[in-house]
């Protein structure tokens, strides 16, 4: 442990998004390195009260603040102001070209950390890349594992927010015909609903198929590990993503991952044919072919090794060893 010193990341954020998982996998592993705090809401972990973060800011001790939002960089901005002295570190989380506010903010940042190599060639500041890193005890297989209110003994998982960026009608209209000559395979999607409209959409590309008894819609879960033990395949169709961690901890959890080409980190995660299957985003035929071959298994099964993957290279305590090195 580097005794000297002390790590304080931050969470303004009034739910729960991959940003809030990622900071919880790699905290255990930052505590085993340095002396490490928690301040913010609406994330699970031991945290500090204000109180204790400003006596933290103003000691003389070698302090680093790792922020990954604008209110919470603005937040310590001010303390700056206040006269309190710490090393300011920013993670870009979006792969979407900075605001102007946004690019000032992170310019007044020590050191900025990006989670891609196109997001760290393309942000235009000076960056280091570090890659959000998976809990690889707790996001782990576990082939006993049952969903009760499943009745098909074969999932395919999609997760993360339902929103039209996110791919999950692609993802319908290539899986739905598959489903009707596969009674028992089934499709789950688990995540928060951004717009109800948008839903309908997918009961109706359900409904039209004569699916729906084959197709869940699972709200957001705490217990979103338990959805990866039991899936067979998990599905990323993403039109864009930030990092990407479903695809890292559905790999982790040695499902087969079946993701988008060049978008977030999947083309990083996965090698196509040997640790997952990569299509091109919105190709509803392309997925289809491959997700077909994958349950008539004409294309092997490749979570061993996109386990392996991320135990060799993708880990939260990698991750932590990365971070340390930037603060």
């Amino acid at each position: 442990m580097d005794t000297n010193l002390v790590v304080v990341h931050t969470h303004f954020h009034n739910r729960r998004t991959g940003v809030t998982r990622s900071i919880e996998n790699v905290l255990p592993e930052l505590k085993k390195l340095c002396t490490t705090y928690l301040y913010g809401y609406c994330i699970e972990g031991e945290k500090i009260s204000t109180s204790q973060l400003k006596k933290i800011l103003f000691s003389k001790e070698n302090i680093v603040v790792h922020c990954h939002r604008n209110n919470e960089i603005l937040k310590m901005l001010w303390y700056r102001v206040l006269g309190a002295k710490f090393k300011l570190v920013a993670t870009r989380h979006a792969e979407t070209v900075p605001s102007g506010f946004t690019k000032l903010l992170l310019k007044k940042s020590d050191q900025v950390v990006t989670l891609t190599s196109s997001m760290h060639k393309t942000l235009g500041i000076p960056n280091v890349k570090v890659p959000h890193g998976v809990d690889t005890v707790f996001f782990s297989p576990n082939q006993k594992k049952d969903l009760k209110n499943i009745v098909q003994k074969n999932i395919i998982l999609c997760a993360g927010r339902v929103r039209k960026a996110k791919g999950q009608k692609t993802l319908l209209e290539a899986v739905a015909p598959e489903l009707q000559e596969n009674k028992d395979w089934a499709l789950v999607v688990v995540g928060k609903v951004d717009k109800p409209a948008f839903l309908e959409e997918l009961k109706e590309v359900a409904k039209k198929n004569n699916v729906e008894n084959q197709i869940y819609f699972i709200d957001e879960t705490l217990d979103i590990v338990s959805y990866y033990q039991a899936a067979t395949i998990t599905v990323v169709p993403s039109f864009t993503e930030g990092f990407s961690l479903v695809c890292a901890e559905a790999m982790a959890c040695g499902n087969t991952v079946v993701a988008t080409k060049n978008v977030g980190v999947h083309s990083e995660l996965i090698t196509n044919l040997e640790s997952g299957y990569l299509f091109n985003s919105g190709n509803t035929s392309e997925l289809q072919k491959i997700v077909k071959s994958l349950m008539s298994k004409q294309l092997p099964q490749l979570g061993a090794r996109a386990r392996k993957e991320i135990e060799e290279n993708w880990s939260a305590q990698k991750e932590a060893e990365n971070l340390i090195r930037v603060y």
